[in-house]
């Protein structure tokens, strides 16, 4: 890939309300070209944001984070933390790393024009949210019987047979081709893992002090 390519702007990802992201996959986009970040159980796209900002030193906090969880910045209500600033008494945003885009300086200043914030970007959820973060990940080994190829997953414990079935696309593009089975019997594709009866003993393996990935549950694959 050339540099060219490598920097050029993504384009914002497709929003999909049901889809759900692995900690692992915020992670893995953390260039100011390819932007996710992740709060309050929301996995958020800001690269085409971080591209009509760059150069812009108001960036700088964001791009320091970029892939990672910032919970931590906001209220429950997605809203800002603040805190008293302590030269003027009055109530401010709290940015213990910098203050960063759309965000009021803590003194009036002559380029700072409020209207031409109109929606913070950390509250333009239509603008820049893309799915869910899933709240815990486990992992599964799916088995091809046809091909004998085996593949390890991590998904989220939210998701679908049928997610995880679209995650499994990338390994083979035939997957909605198969049927998916647990111990012979034929997995609900609109349920989850868990409702489909396939425990997560994950914890359980960490107590004992066993390797989790010498017991993954096994989903085979049956081509119909």
């Amino acid at each position: 890939m050339t540099k060219s390519a490598a920097t050029t702007p993504r384009t914002k990802t497709p929003p999909d309300a049901k889809r759900y992201y692995t900690p692992a996959e915020v992670e893995q986009h953390n260039a100011a070209y390819d932007l996710w970040l992740s709060w309050h159980g929301h996995v958020y796209d800001l690269s085409v944001l971080a591209d009509e900002h760059k150069g812009d030193p108001l960036l700088t906090p964001i791009l320091k984070n970029a892939g990672r969880d910032i919970s931590h910045w906001f209220n429950k209500n997605g809203d800002l933390k603040t805190c008293v600033n302590p030269l003027t008494g009055v109530s401010c945003a709290y940015t213990p790393e910098g203050r960063f885009l759309h965000v009021p300086p803590p003194l009036p200043r002559a380029d700072w024009n409020v209207e031409n914030v109109r929606t913070p970007w950390w509250l333009d959820k239509e603008q820049y949210c893309i799915g869910k973060l899933g709240s815990r990940t486990r992992k599964l080994l799916i088995k091809n019987t046809l091909t004998q190829d085996e593949h390890v997953l991590e998904v989220c414990v939210e998701e679908t047979v049928a997610a995880i079935q679209d995650r499994y696309l990338a390994q083979n593009a035939h997957a909605k081709g198969y049927m998916w089975k647990r111990l012979g019997t034929l997995l609900d594709m609109g349920s989850t893992l868990e409702e489909n009866g396939v425990k997560d003993e994950s914890a359980l393996m960490q107590r004992l002090g066993m390797d989790e990935e010498q017991y993954l549950p096994t989903i085979h694959l049956y081509f119909r």
